[in-house]
């Protein structure tokens, strides 16, 4: 391939994780791929993996016409509490809003309950006198002398970071934007947010902590993309970057600076993207996706081709799957469940003499004890590697040398000797423990969304997920896998997948016995024009496409059903259509309608987006016989208490076609898979490694 020929078709993805960063180069010619301990300064990784992946594809960085990133530093500087020194600027009486939350609680019988604590405690929360109404209204001005007698309190506080969040500003922003004017002046180097344009909606206490979640991380992310564009910069990058979204979208590296909080689930977000690509391939209509990475597991649910999205996401949560125990951010979001069970989950005997794991994590650094780096806790990695499911040798491509005897070490001394078993018993019992929470956590979110999780096909990837996969489909009940090619950095593949996208939301009350078509319609022109500035950027002269929705409920209903809009300037009589719309919806979610209910639109949205890649299916290939294995393994076998010699196939040498009989390990240079005992594995079409369970 001709250097101007790679140049307009090389493009690279990065996606940092909380242990490893993964770096994929695509080209016409194939895929590079690296992967790379994160690093302490996040940039320092994310240049090794390039400099790798670029000798591997023998290129140089003016040869890449796009760099895609994504990453979860933004939601474990949330989770660890490692953002700004922040404080919040509110309207006078509403001091505690953040504190009072939803005024309910969890769990409602624990009696040592714990709230999450808010970003900003009370006393960095500071009140100005100033009010709007509910219709932009202003009742009471802006004291703007109070606002200037604030900032000597802020540098007395050590304040790093504002969030400005006013009652109603999503109808009138301008007291809030006075306040930024005020203190671009008085204070430069303050970083401020403003809640009415990180999210302008109605709802304050999701509004104020969405604001005060991204001033929480608008430093460090700004800091540490400035430092990464100015290191690519010097590479001799001339490309665009943009950055992956929780939405599922791309943005550009300027809003992604400006508003990092919708980065929080970017890295998850680009698997979703991975697994939907893969389904349409596949001709597959139902499939769960199973992320499984160094510190967390992502499970998100697909059906007909399409990831289930939300407009609200909950970080750091006090209590594994309930809902309410978290921060609320309201943002675009792919949905699906999190949990802290990664390869570096560190795994431990309770009071109760129970195996418990994670939702800690030996990270990258110090790492699992195998890392030999000074951790000296057991891991699920330090566990896979006891059972034998790790080949030390070809472990991260061979960059990370392993010593299993310090992984056995360690599994003897924290589990196995306080429960008197054996380390390979206690190896067993620490996969038996996080297998079983994966699984737990797919069922209860598939029962939440009114599905079946067994009537799934589960795509594993992530560097852990494809050594689980088998055990988590044998407890889910589900007969069908499939572990994609390049699957140890499947989320950094699924970045080459996703659209430049943008969405906007507005709040603008409006009933439909009154609607106001040019109200409506002024509302989505604006968010419109506020769109295309974004993709525009990201994507001059590609061609875009438009959807619009409209968050309704009945009149007096706390929660909102999402109505698709008609894709036109809206009439007087749309209120009309609207009405037919949301009966249509209402019926589907809730299979009746409530006849002469007065129905009314709270909130508006708009996204602008390029159009996604189109995935091809291929058909399916002939069965033989795979290639030669290239040895065996030990595998620890629990149920006889016994080691057996299992198969060992290279997934470079195994074509579209080739099957093979579990058990077996099939290992590449990011990752391996274990063909379970109780399924086969073939290749399918697209080099994919298609298990199903034995009859």
């Amino acid at each position: 391939m001709s250097e101007p020929t790679a140049r307009l078709a090389a493009r690279l993805a990065v996606d940092i994780g909380g242990t490893f960063t993964d770096v994929v180069l695509e080209t016409p010619a194939g895929r590079a791929t690296s992967k790379v301990l994160t690093t302490a300064s996040p940039e320092e990784g994310v240049i090794a993996g390039i400099e790798d992946a670029l000798a591997t594809a023998d290129l140089q960085a003016p040869s890449i016409s796009l760099l895609i990133h994504g990453t979860t530093l933004a939601t474990n500087a949330i989770i660890e509490r490692k953002g700004a020194v922040t404080a919040l600027i509110t309207t006078e009486g509403f001091r505690d809003v953040l504190d009072i939350g939803y005024e309910s609680r969890y769990d409602q019988y624990d009696v040592f309950l714990e709230k999450p604590k808010p970003l900003v405690p009370r006393r960095r929360r500071l009140v100005v006198p100033e009010r709007t109404d509910i219709q932009g209204h202003v009742i009471q001005p802006l004291d703007e002398d109070a606002v200037a007698a604030l900032v000597p309190e802020l540098r007395e506080l050590d304040v790093e970071s504002i969030a400005v969040g006013f009652l109603h500003s999503y109808a009138n922003p301008t007291h809030e934007q006075r306040v930024r004017d005020i203190l671009a002046e008085a204070a430069p180097d303050l970083s401020v947010t403003l809640s009415s344009e990180a999210c302008p909606e109605i709802r304050e206490y999701e509004r104020f902590t969405t604001a005060t979640a991204n001033a929480y991380v608008r430093p460090l992310m700004s800091d540490y993309l400035g430092r990464l564009r100015d290191r690519l910069d010097g590479m001799g990058f001339q490309c665009p970057v943009l950055l992956m979204t929780s939405g599922g979208g791309l943005t550009t590296l300027e809003t992604a600076r400006a508003f990092p909080i919708r980065l929080v689930e970017s890295g998850p977000a680009g698997g979703a993207i991975l697994a939907q690509h893969l389904a349409a391939e596949a001709g597959l209509d139902k499939v769960i996706s199973f992320d499984m990475g160094g510190t967390t597991a992502k499970i998100c649910l697909i059906e007909n081709g399409q990831a289930e999205k939300a407009r609200e996401f909950e970080v750091d949560r006090q209590a594994r799957f309930r809902k309410g125990s978290g921060l609320p951010l309201r943002i675009p979001v792919i949905e699906m469940v999190e949990i802290g069970a990664g390869g570096g989950s560190i795994a431990r005997v309770d009071a109760l003499q129970r195996i418990t794991v994670g939702p800690d994590s030996a990270g990258a650094e110090p790492g699992p004890a195998a890392y030999d780096r000074g951790g000296d806790r057991p891991t699920i990695t330090d566990a896979d590697i006891a059972l034998g499911k790790i080949d030390p040798g070809r472990f991260a491509g061979g960059k990370v040398a392993l010593k299993p005897e310090l992984s056995v070490a360690a599994l003897a001394r924290d589990v196995a000797e306080p429960l008197g078993l054996e380390p390979a018993m206690a190896a067993y019992g620490v996969n038996e423990m996080i297998d079983e929470t994966m699984a737990n956590a797919a069922r209860v979110h598939a029962v939440e969304l009114g599905k079946v999780a067994a009537e799934h096909t589960l795509i594993a990837f992530g560097g852990a997920a494809p050594l689980h996969v088998g055990r988590v489909a044998e407890k889910l009940g589900i007969d069908r896998i499939l572990v994609p090619q390049d699957a140890g950095v499947g989320s950094a593949v699924g970045f080459l997948r996703a659209p430049v996208a943008y969405e906007v939301v507005r709040s603008r009350n409006m009933r439909l016995g009154e609607f106001d078509a040019a109200a409506a319609n002024d509302v989505v022109a604006a968010m419109r024009v506020e769109a295309l500035e974004v993709v525009e950027a990201g994507a001059a002269g590609a061609e875009l496409v438009e959807q619009r929705s409209a968050f309704m409920r009945y009149v007096g209903q706390g929660h909102e059903i999402v109505v698709p809009l008609p894709e036109r300037l809206l009439t007087d009589d749309d209120g009309a259509t609207l009405q037919e719309a949301f009966d249509t919806e209402y019926t589907r979610l809730f299979r009746r309608a409530l006849p002469n209910a007065e129905v009314e639109v709270l909130t508006w949205a708009l996204t602008v987006s390029t159009r996604a890649h189109a995935a091809t299916s291929m058909p399916e290939p002939d069965h033989q016989p795979a290639s030669a294995a290239i040895g065996t393994r030990g595998l620890f076998d629990a149920e006889s208490g016994t080691t057996i010699e299992v198969p060992i196939y290279v997934r470079e040498d195994l074509a579209p076609g080739m099957t093979l009989v579990g058990p077996a390990l099939i290992v590449e240079v990011q990752t391996s898979t274990l063909v379970p005992a109780t399924f086969n594995a073939h290749i399918g079409a697209g080099g994919n490694i298609v298990m199903g369970r034995k009859a």
